[in-house]
């Protein structure tokens, strides 16, 4: 009887143990994207349309060539994502600005984001989704 006792206490513990590692796992799951980028704001496709028109916000676009050539923000700055780190000076009369960065899917964007914060931009923010979300939202692109 004591034996069975002890057995059922150790799997009710045992229980509680993988419950516990379940929710210290997912909660890291939904925590790290969070902790990834570093203070780096993401905002959706309206929130960029009131940044651009009310707070002259720069549109970033950090996609190749080929992509930013296919269709883009009206307006907006092309840097590829491999060369942001050398080429940032062109866009520093706007530290004091919203800089709204695009990536094909908001992804990859990160790290253009990082090197801009790193160099003293104040305002970096990711569109959530990239250019994806833009133009699901029926949103403008330019091809020019």
């Amino acid at each position: 009887m004591e034996l069975s006792i002890f057995q059922d206490h150790f799997l009710l513990r045992l229980e509680n143990l993988l419950f516990v590692i379940t929710a210290l796992v997912s909660g890291s799951l939904l925590l790290w994207p969070m902790l990834t980028q570093r203070g780096i704001k993401e905002v959706d496709a309206r929130a960029v349309v009131q940044l651009i028109n009310y707070q002259d916000a720069l549109v970033l676009d950090v996609r190749d060539d080929s992509e930013y050539a296919a269709g883009h923000l009206p307006n907006s700055k092309h840097i590829p994502a491999e060369k942001i780190a050398e080429r940032w000076t062109e866009i520093q009369k706007f530290k004091e600005k919203p800089i709204v960065v695009i990536y094909r899917s908001g992804i990859r964007s990160n790290n253009p984001s990082q090197v801009l914060k790193k160099n003293g931009f104040l305002q970096v923010i990711n569109l959530m989704g990239g250019i994806d979300a833009w133009k699901r939202a029926g949103l403008p692109i330019a091809k020019r």
